[in-house]
């Protein structure tokens, strides 16, 4: 039995139509919905059904809906029904069949809402891929909250989720960290000898020192450790020789001093490799582990750029041509010069796109094409990417090249992420990657705590700004979505530890009949939406719809147990009422299943009670 029960009415509905119109084709029926009404007076389920088939019936939809009204009000299940606006049927439930659902919900503890709508279909759901030039920062955290979230969420909803991060530590912003570890590692040896400040490494070595937070200290220190002062840079009188030519830096060649490339790469291999370290220790800290890690530099080196050129080349899709200079800013990968270019206007991108440099060099754009090549390669049937708003430009560049590599069979979706701004005291809070003084992911998750911060970053949609207010989101009050829901949950647990731990068995044989006021049945029937919401959050790649899920059920609860208060024949608990307390206690533990199954989707651990 499906515990969506607007899955089960449609199927209903479905029966009772080909009932009625037995020719009505099946894709036409596929259409019926049945959902909640917009507004809870019209009663319990609202469904389309006469407006969907008119055509195909050729009747007009009220003369349906008065047939299909006779049909649905003789279902056990159904109390009244009745036809409403343009064909719209209205139904209303038994108050009998809402409260047996709590039994259902009991039976199946947090796994309800579990669904099948995703088939075990097998998608790839890539997130953070941060570049690994310094620690996790709050401008990550949205993406890896909301990216994590959605993978748990199309799990719950059926489809097979591999969880991934796509390691950019190949091209310009590498070699730049490569060369600041390496400065790093200057200071470390020759402290004494000179002073290597920044802009004296500038000068010499002709580079720019992007990235100088402390963090790279230990990256210095480790490659001193590991390489003594071996690696350190050798004064040249004269002309260099043609082995120091052929293995040098050239510009700091021509500065009088010898670098060997080799020591860049070992700095940066260090740096990627110990930045890698720490960006895992930060995501876990966030509760975030991912299975996959994909390396952009083992993809080049392993030819599968070239490769994924060549199978565009095969299919075509490849030609060699001049852009037109772009209107407004200039993206890195124009030049006025011939390029080889991928036909990506043929699959809905606004112009083709250059894949190598006039230099002979891949784009970043090839090398992202390779990634997505390798994940088409391992069978996934959808591909999301969780990407900043900042990346929106390449929405459609990327898309065409997966449309093409996989002739249009896999889509590629893709969820931005606007950016955060960070609050405290009423001030924003700045921060700046490259120079090292940014709120860092694991500042944030210390200040108010891993559940908090996961929380709030799902409050809104994600392609909304949004403020992240650090006093806020501790504050015990009904504003903090975070408190309130937790609450709730807490309260749930305190009822039930006051009434002894009441076991399973117990609670599915209580008399559920007691239950009849309308803030207990109005609790009921948000409960029963749990798995409609899940299925239609999934299916709109939307996780923050599960936080608001989860407020709206906090509210109806907090308004029982207020109501309970004012009222005492509808206290939980009534050592003269066994009955009614034993029904109560069902829906209160089916009421905190379902909300640990909503904070287990958003990665959230639920409290016991509250301080």
């Amino acid at each position: 039995m499906t515990q969506n029960i607007f899955t089960a009415m449609a199927e209903q509905v479905r029966a009772a139509l080909t009932a009625l119109y037995p020719d009505l084709p099946a894709d036409v029926l596929a259409r019926v919905q049945v959902e909640p009404p917009r507004e809870a007076a019209h009663g319990d389920m609202a469904t389309n059904a006469a407006l969907v088939i008119a055509k195909p019936a050729r009747l007009p939809p009220a003369k349906i809906a008065a047939a299909l009204v006779e049909k649905l009000a003789a279902l056990p299940v159904v109390e009244a029904a009745e036809a409403a606006g343009p064909g719209f049927v209205n139904l209303r439930l038994k108050e009998s069949h809402l409260a047996g659902q709590i039994t259902v919900m009991l039976g199946a503890g947090e796994a309800y809402g579990d669904s099948a709508i995703g088939a075990g279909r097998r998608v790839n759901v890539e997130y953070v891929s941060a570049n690994p030039t310094g620690p996790m920062h709050v401008g990550h955290c949205r993406g890896a909250v909301v990216g994590d979230a959605l993978a748990n969420l199309l799990g719950k909803a059926g489809f097979a989720v591999t969880k991934e991060y796509y390691v950019n530590d190949a091209g310009a912003q590498v070699a730049a960290l490569g060369w600041a570890a390496y400065w790093r590692y200057l200071r470390v040896i020759e402290p004494n000898l000179e002073e290597w400040t920044a802009e004296q490494v500038e000068h010499r070595f002709g580079v720019t020192l992007q990235y100088r937070g402390d963090y790279l200290v230990a990256v210095g220190e480790a490659l001193a450790e590991h390489h003594g002062a071996s690696l350190a840079p050798q004064r040249i009188e004269g002309t260099p020789s043609a082995a120091q030519a052929a293995a040098g830096v050239a510009s700091a060649l021509e500065l009088g001093w010898f670098v060997d490339r080799a020591w860049l790469d070992m700095a940066r291999e260090r740096a990627v490799a110990m930045m890698m370290i720490a960006i895992r220790e930060d995501l876990e800290l966030l509760g975030v582990t991912q299975e996959v890690f994909l390396s952009e530099r083992a993809l080049v080196e392993a030819n599968a750029t070239d490769a994924a050129i060549a199978a565009l080349e095969a299919k075509g899709l490849l030609y060699e041509g001049v852009l037109e200079p772009p209107k407004g800013k200039t993206p890195d990968d124009w030049e006025p010069r011939p390029q080889l270019l991928f036909r990506s206007t043929g699959f809905g991108d606004d112009v083709d796109r250059p894949l190598k440099k006039s230099d002979g060099s891949n784009t970043y754009f090839a090398n992202d094409i390779a990634c997505h090549a390798d994940k088409l390669k391992r069978g996934y049937d959808l591909l999301i990417d969780v990407w900043g708003a900042d990346h929106g430009g390449y929405v459609s560049r990327m898309g065409a090249a997966v449309k093409a590599l996989s002739d249009g069979r896999v889509p590629l979706e893709v969820v931005l992420c606007q950016i955060v701004h960070v609050m405290k005291a009423g001030e924003p809070v700045r921060m700046s990657k490259r120079a090292g003084t940014y709120v860092t992911l694991r500042d944030l998750i210390e200040e108010v705590g891993r559940d908090a911060v996961r929380f709030t970053m799902l409050t809104r949609k994600s392609d909304a700004q949004m403020e992240f207010d650090l006093d806020k989101v501790v504050e015990q009050t009904r504003e903090n979505p975070v408190f309130y829901v937790q609450y709730a949950h807490a309260r749930c647990r305190s009822v039930l530890r006051q009434a002894g731990e009441p076991s399973g068995a117990a609670l599915t044989a209580a008399p559920l009949e007691h239950l009849r006021d309308k803030a207990e049945l109005d609790l009921i029937r948000r409960l029963i939406s749990w798995p409609r919401v899940v299925e239609a959050a999934a299916m709109a790649r939307e996780p923050h719809r599960i936080a608001f899920f989860l407020h709206d059920l906090a509210a109806d609860f907090h308004v029982l147990w207020n109501r309970g208060r004012e009222d005492s024949t509808l206290r939980f608990i009534r050592e003269d009422e066994p009955g009614a307390t034993a029904a109560r206690l069902a829906l209160v533990a089916a009421t905190a299943s379902v909300i640990r199954s909503g904070l287990g989707v958003m990665g959230v651990t639920p409290v016991e009670e509250m301080r």
